[in-house]
């Protein structure tokens, strides 16, 4: 199904060849020329504002976001000096549109985000009309462009385009036309071959893919450039539904070759100049290769709680109960509380696992193709009048259109399917919640714990696995019986798709380019400024305040999804929430140093605050008064977690923390570029550490890093923490940054994006 290549390849005659099997045939391997001739290669160059090809600045054609991440960046833009949005900036709002939690506050920031885009001249798409990446795939994509998105699932790569999902302050460098910095990634040649058989869809061929390289590393911060001879047999439904699901890989962004039928996309979305023929050059070098044979995908299925967790369905099903005591094992093991039970093993009987509910949405799911395939497979049938629920989301106003005209959501609702317009909240915890232990196949996204919007703090569990929205439909045909679409007959044929842009020509509001400085912002209540932050001092004394030894910690464990959501406009309002579902107590260790450092900051005669202070003096047999050492040491906590980031580009997973008074991470390594790049954007240092040197620490521990400012805005990159317990040293640490590109080292000295930026307008 998929094999790795693990040395790097030469792309020849559609082939790819080893620099072995180039000296065989006579052809002498040019490894930097062959660099230059891939797509990634290429669109990069066209891109880059610096000198040379190694160290990166990129500047993007377009900026999109949606309605839980763009208040907060265009209020860091707004304190940062925004004067106009410099390059087109859509805004959707498609995460909080139902507006069900939390009074006013979602719509507030709709009205929000519409004013400002006629102050700063950007693109307005209302709630329900669109999902992000469906929308910008409609209208913005395009050969050779690159994207930048504060949505982790920001892949237009099917067009020929580079889109990269990373946390809002990125996006605010554009805003404020400075550049996306990163070292040049390698890149992974992704060669399809075969064609998908019936009742194959793309969320199995991208969960296969999945399987093979997340738990590896293989393509971690690597651009995944699709290519080979099975691209041909793909539509553009098919290959946006797996390129939208390479985030699930960690990879850094993806591109494909292109052809006749993205021409015939763009024709029909009324955008024929946005096309551009892209194909590697004769004897481009990839730094390694995913085989797929599509021949060989089978409807595949990815088990709580992560897209890698991937078996086949008929695996599952064979498997039994045994297999299904194993998996639930291994998914406990995840959760907090070991008590709690799935409840899968109970699910299987009559030789199949049974589920109580269906779910087709999204930037994955709620496509054409899926929907009408999912039609197809429930026409004339009923999903039952028991348990088991099933519902869709078209992803767009137009897609649901013809959805509606060609008949196919008559059948969906005649066999008991209710349909909902476009919305994301199955994708992360805020839409059609199962009941406790109840078990839901989604074509969605992820299936991280509580995304599917269970509170297991509370008691309440349930969990999700993804598979195919035509597996989805089967099992829905089925009456929620697990079933793979491989085994079900239904016309596979796909009626033409008309694209109708009347919804929004009629609705989203275009100012792009067309700034109005007499429209005034409109805030509601919830909106609120971030604080005010300092600049990084001489040294800092760290209070451990989390310590977690899961192998990954998600993003959404570091901030959760779902109804907190509702309060991303109030930084203090958002950070309660902060490690809630992973650490509980964290917020209230967090504040209490916030505490310390806020006295420190006013110069008052804290007694707790001086006992710390002496604490560490005395263990370390440090010479400073204590007025030199609250003048040159600051106060902050720091959380320790394996490797931390996984999952979405929300900044809250970092901002939360540093709004609680976080001052750094310390870590094995990042999960994401995204996560350590918010990091470091909201001022917090990124350490990195040994696996010995961290099982020194323990939650309460005061790590004391001197000279951390000089060391920082020095040449080496060799940090000392020194661990203080009870007021006695237990042992050092050795700390280091890794690679950090010169202006995110200003932007940690200056304390944060907004300080770095705001200081350079003065």
């Amino acid at each position: 199904m998929v094999e790795l290549i693990h040395e790097g390849v030469y792309y020849r005659d559609g082939q790819l060849l080893t620099e072995a099997e180039l000296a065989a045939q006579g052809v002498k391997a040019d490894r930097d020329g062959g660099t230059r001739k891939t797509l990634a290669y290429q669109v990069l160059k066209a891109h880059q504002q610096g000198e040379g090809m190694d160290d990166l600045h990129l500047k993007f054609d377009a900026l999109t976001s949606h309605d839980i991440t763009y208040v907060g960046i265009i209020q860091t833009a707004i304190a940062s000096g925004l004067d106009h949005f410099p390059v087109p900036y859509i805004l959707t709002n498609c995460h909080n549109s139902l507006a069900a939690v939390g009074g006013t506050i979602n719509e507030d920031d709709h009205v929000f985000g519409l004013s400002a885009v006629k102050r700063f001249g950007g693109q307005y798409v209302p709630p329900h009309m669109a999902v992000i990446h469906e929308y910008m795939r409609e209208k913005m994509a395009g050969g050779g462009k690159m994207i930048l998105g504060s949505d982790s699932h920001t892949r237009y790569g099917a067009f020929g385009t580079m889109a990269i999902g990373e946390g809002g302050p990125e996006l605010v460098k554009q805003l404020l036309g400075h550049t996306y910095d990163v070292q040049r990634p390698q890149v992974i040649a992704i060669y399809l071959k075969g064609k998908p058989r019936h009742g194959v869809g793309p969320q199995d061929v991208a969960l296969a893919i999945e399987k093979a390289v997340f738990k590896n590393g293989f393509v971690k911060n690597k651009v995944m450039e699709f290519m080979g001879p099975g691209i041909a047999g793909l539509s553009m439904d098919f290959r946006n539904g797996i390129d939208v699901m390479t985030t699930e890989t960690t990879c850094l962004t993806t591109i494909w070759s292109t052809d006749t039928t993205v021409k015939d996309y763009l024709e029909l979305h009324r955008r024929p100049e946005a096309y551009r023929e892209m194909k590697p050059g004769d004897l481009a070098y990839y730094d390694g290769a995913v085989v797929v044979d599509l021949d060989k995908v089978e409807s595949m299925i990815a088990m709580p709680f992560h897209p890698s967790h991937v078996y086949t369905i008929k695996e599952l099903n064979e498997g039994g109960r045994d297999l299904l005591e194993e998996i639930e094992k291994q998914a406990v093991d995840m959760l907090d509380n070991k008590e709690l039970s799935l409840g899968l093993a109970d699910k299987y009987y009559d030789g199949k696992m049974h589920c109580d509910q269906g779910l087709i949405a999204g930037c994955s799911g709620g496509l054409y193709e899926n929907l009408v395939a999912a039609a197809h497979i429930l026409k004339g049938r009923s999903i039952g009048n028991e348990r088991f629920a099933f519902s869709v989301y078209p992803s767009s106003h137009p897609i649901y259109m013809e959805l509606m005209r060609n008949g196919a959501l008559a059948d969906l609702m005649d066999a008991g399917a209710v349909v909902r317009s476009a919305f994301c909240g199955p994708c992360f915890g805020a839409g059609d919640t199962p009941n406790n232990k109840g078990f839901s196949v989604r074509h969605t996204t992820r299936n991280f714990p509580n995304r599917e919007g269970s509170k297991p703090g509370k008691g309440q569990i349930a969990s999700v696995a993804l598979m195919d929205a035509r597996s989805v439909a089967a099992t829905a045909a089925n009456h929620g019986a697990l079933t793979p679409a491989t085994e079900v007959e239904y016309d596979d044929s796909v009626p033409a798709y008309h694209y109708d842009s009347l919804p929004y020509d009629h609705k989203v509001f275009d100012g792009i380019g067309q700034p109005d400085k007499k429209e005034e912002l409109v805030y509601g209540p919830s909106i609120k400024p971030w604080p005010s932050i300092e600049k990084l001092n001489e040294n800092v004394l760290l209070k451990v305040a989390a310590w977690i030894d899961d192998p990954v910690t998600t993003t959404d464990e570091l901030i959760p999804s779902g109804e907190t959501s509702s309060y991303r406009s109030d930084p203090y309002a958002l950070s309660e929430f902060a490690l809630s579902r992973k650490v509980p107590e964290y917020v209230g260790r967090a504040k209490a140093v916030r505490t310390l450092e806020k006295a420190r900051q006013e110069g008052e005669n804290c007694e707790e605050l001086n006992n710390m202070y002496d604490s560490v003096k005395n263990a370390l047999g440090l010479q400073e008064s204590a007025d030199q050492m609250k003048k040159n040491t600051s106060v902050g906590s720091v959380v320790y977690a394996n490797k931390p980031g996984d999952g979405s580009a929300r900044e809250q997973a970092a901002s939360c923390q540093r709004v609680l008074g976080g001052a750094a991470n310390i870590a094995l390594e990042y999960a994401t570029k995204r996560y350590r790049s918010n990091v470091m954007n909201w001022g917090m240092l990124p350490f990195l550490t040994s696996y010995d040197d961290s099982r020194k620490l323990a939650v309460g521990d005061l790590v004391y890093v001197p000279n951390v400012r000089e060391i920082l805005l020095g040449d080496t990159d060799e940090y000392k923490g020194f661990i203080v317990r009870d007021g006695k040293k237990v042992g050092e640490i050795a700390l280091h940054l890794g690679a950090v590109e010169p202006s995110q080292k200003e932007i940690l000295a200056a304390g944060c994006l907004i300080n770095y930026y705001a200081g350079s307008k003065k």
